[in-house]
């Protein structure tokens, strides 16, 4: 159950609302490149190059090149788009409905550390599913890092989404799968519940 008092939610987006495999992107850009899957994964999501990408230092073009440079590929936007977005999977409708239901009860809000790649795919999603252009639509406020140039667990991306609201840090939750993420919001004085599946949200608000 939520904790009492609570009258503000804030949830991550991967793993927690979409499902998410980042092993079917290391598995795409080894069949582009024809290294293996092992390889791929030490040269993808590793070093400052990745999380420069999340908080917006790095524009699309440079990420592509970079990805082409260092997996050696010869390939199209198109191709590289759709191996970096192979890891964002779906969101089922019972989530939608859970937020749809939350929003009418609690200040809703979304936290999300990614990249513009990442958003056109995920709100690409949410309209097939939905007929709603972007997820936005169902919170009263979406936050991404690669927009706000700062990242989780940093505390200060915390403290944004809580002084531009006019939010109580004891009033408010905060749900992710990274405990990382957590331990940054607990520093903002926000409570935190720690999602190790997405399915977990259900019992939280039955």
């Amino acid at each position: 159950m939520v904790p009492s008092g609570v009258k503000n939610i804030i949830f991550d987006l991967g793993g927690v609302i979409i499902n998410l495999s980042v092993e079917k992107t290391h598995q795409a850009f080894a069949a582009l490149s024809g290294l293996s899957v092992n390889e791929i994964k030490s040269m993808v999501h590793h070093g400052a190059f990745f999380h420069d990408y999340e908080r917006g230092l790095i524009s699309d073009a440079e990420f592509r090149t970079h990805l082409r440079e260092s997996l050696r590929l010869t390939v199209s936007d198109v191709q590289l788009d759709a191996a970096w977005n192979a890891m964002l999977l779906d969101i089922p409708i019972e989530r939608i409905n859970l937020l749809v239901r939350l929003k009418e009860k609690f200040s809703l809000y979304l936290l999300s550390n990614t990249n513009n790649i990442h958003l056109q795919c995920f709100n690409d999603i949410v309209k097939n599913l939905t007929g709603q252009p972007v997820i936005d639509y169902y919170f009263h406020r979406a936050y991404y890092s690669h927009l706000l140039k700062i990242s989780k667990p940093d505390v200060a991306i915390y403290n944004h989404v809580l002084l531009q609201n006019g939010l109580r840090a004891e009033e408010t939750i905060f749900l992710d799968d990274n405990k990382d993420n957590l331990t940054g919001a607990n520093k903002a004085g926000i409570k935190t519940f720690h999602v190790e599946h997405p399915d977990q949200i259900f019992s939280l608000f039955p």
